[in-house]
């Protein structure tokens, strides 16, 4: 059996696959396939956990790969709290995506919040519709894991270590805490290895291009 996490994103998907890792009958993974095309895309082992959040643009294909032979988790976060951590990194990721490329010329009144706000309430819905005729799938509320991890757990008919798995949802993994900084940080590195000596990068969010004026070693050191 296959089993799909499908998610917004910033709702716990990375937790999700920590605790899944101390299952002894599935192997899990989180964003595993993500740089493939094609059928390799899909080709996930058996008896696998699958949490990525890219899958609730690609459910048609998912469908016809795996539809009603697999299980589905539906992971969800509170809306506000979901959408507020997508504002913290609002000119990097799926967000920026949905802003620029699936929105074109979004105006600029609309507010980070709102367009998160949108992005979730978009990604779920697609989720919801396509769960309407799948016989085995969960609602997984992140502010309910504990009990909802048990209940995902006795579905499956996980083996393994539940009590380790369970005390991994007391961990924050993957917080959005100066994900700006981070990003340039990581940009400048790249192109202190190159020997490039601008910051002015297609990589770089648009307003990260003042910090030209400071020094790029103390950049990549993290010196912000």
């Amino acid at each position: 059996m296959n089993i799909f996490v499908l998610n917004t994103g910033r709702c716990g998907s990375t937790t999700f696959i920590k605790a899944c890792q101390h299952i002894t009958n599935f192997t899990s993974a989180h964003e595993s396939r993500i740089m493939l095309l094609g059928d390799a895309r899909f080709q996930y082992p058996e008896n696998h956990i699958e949490a990525d959040n890219r899958l609730s643009w690609l459910l048609g294909r998912l469908d016809r790969y795996y539809g009603k032979d697999a299980m589905y988790v539906h992971l969800k976060r509170n809306d506000h709290d979901t959408a507020q951590s997508f504002v913290k990194r609002y000119s990097v990721g799926i967000v920026a995506a949905y802003r620029h490329a699936v929105h074109w010329e979004l105006p600029e009144s609309n507010d980070a919040m709102s367009v998160s706000l949108d992005y979730c309430d978009t990604v779920n819905s697609n989720i919801e519709l396509f769960l309407k005729d799948k016989p085995d799938w969960m609602s997984f509320s992140l502010e309910n894991a504990k009990v909802d991890f048990r209940k995902f757990w006795e579905m499956i008919g996980a083996e393994g270590n539940l009590e380790s798995a369970l005390l991994e949802f007391d961990i924050a993994y993957n917080a959005s805490k100066r994900p700006r900084r981070r990003l340039i940080a990581r940009t400048v590195r790249r192109i202190l290895r190159i020997g490039k000596k601008s910051l002015i990068s297609q990589e770089m969010p648009d307003e990260a291009l003042h910090l030209t004026a400071i020094p790029l070693r103390s950049i990549a050191a993290g010196e912000l």
